[in-house]
């Protein structure tokens, strides 16, 4: 049985206080927050908790087994550098840390203490990507052509983060578990209207073959739309996670190529077949979460979004701002 500290009481705190609390490998849940009004709410909404204003005693309790971190993202290295060092193993919201040299600190740190070190890559864990990517596996869709996603949405406005950073994992975090190649080089541009902090980007991944994945991120969009289009050879896949049902639809549309004999030019024409919605999962998503965190430790193998997973995500994040710093320059990964 299992000890858990939560630090951060925030928004997503709650969610993992919650969520551990029902798995049946939980025995006590305790939770940290530097604010006492959130451990006050936190107490009301669970009063089975064990509650604490000071970070070094929840760290140093040898009663506890683990620790999952929802902070702001400047603060993940430390606490969780200092969390591991206790022997504790560890489960980072997402993105892992704000700098790719902290990333790989964490993963070598760990892997020397013996400790698993996960990344709450929430959408790896829901029924539609997890759909997406057997579709994907299977063959069905044939090569990945492109890999296209919008997430926009009016606020809210980060104080430490800029957009990309702030919503940009989310999608970046699923092409790399989708897609079966290495990324070499990203350019990004962004542009700031109230803050320091850029409100609306794009940015362009790049692979050896032929596959291109781009991201449009905007804190100032009149609608919350969250789309990602990936296109294959063989068919197309759309994902409205806006959509109650049929979240992910497989199109059998594409093109097809014909060459015939005595013509020079090739001839293009377009397929069109049916569309299917395929029947997803419906549990939580966090629920895969604590459950994969949990079995990677007692099994003791890496979680599905392990350390290098986060670092994935986080070179991309770090190269996206170096390029709009740049005026769009392509930065090699």
């Amino acid at each position: 049985m299992f000890k858990i500290g939560v630090v951060g009481c925030g928004y997503w705190g709650p969610n993992l206080v919650r969520n551990f609390l029902g798995h049946p490998s939980v025995e006590k849940v305790f939770c940290y927050d530097k604010d006492k009004r959130r451990l006050s709410f936190i107490k009301r909404q669970f009063p089975m908790v064990e509650a604490t204003e000071d970070f070094n005693e929840m760290v140093k309790n040898p009663e506890i087994d683990a620790i999952a971190i929802a902070t702001p993202v400047f603060t993940h290295f430390p606490i969780a550098k200092e969390a591991i060092e206790q022997g504790k193993d560890v489960l980072i919201e997402k993105p892992l840390t704000s700098k790719s040299s902290e990333a790989e600190l964490l993963i070598e740190l760990a892997e020397k203490k013996r400790k698993t070190v996960m990344v709450d890559h929430t959408f790896i864990y829901t029924g539609a990507v997890k759909k997406i990517k057997e579709i994907i596996s299977n063959g069905e869709i044939g090569n990945i052509m492109y890999f296209d996603s919008v997430r926009v949405n009016l606020g809210l406005f980060q104080h430490d983060i800029n957009v990309v950073w702030d919503l940009a994992p989310h999608d970046i975090s699923i092409m790399d578990y989708i897609i079966d190649e290495t990324p070499k080089a990203v350019s990004a541009i962004g542009i700031n209207h109230y803050n320091q902090f850029e409100d609306v980007a794009y940015l362009t991944v790049y692979f050896n073959g032929k596959s291109l994945a781009h991201f449009h991120v905007n804190w100032l969009a009149p609608v919350k739309v969250r789309n990602i289009l990936v296109g294959g050879t063989k068919k197309m896949i759309l994902y409205d996670d806006t959509e109650p049902s049929e979240k992910v639809k497989v199109y059998d549309k594409g093109v097809e190529v014909i060459t015939r004999e005595g013509v020079y030019e090739t001839l293009i024409q377009y397929r069109t077949g049916d569309m299917y919605a395929p029947k997803l999962d419906t549990t939580e998503a966090l629920t895969g979460v604590v459950n994969e965190f949990l079995s990677s430790i007692e099994e003791d193998r890496p979680p599905l979004t392990d350390g290098l997973t986060g670092l994935n995500v986080v070179k991309i994040l770090e190269a996206s701002e170096q390029s709009i710093k740049n005026n769009s320059k392509i930065v090699y990964l």
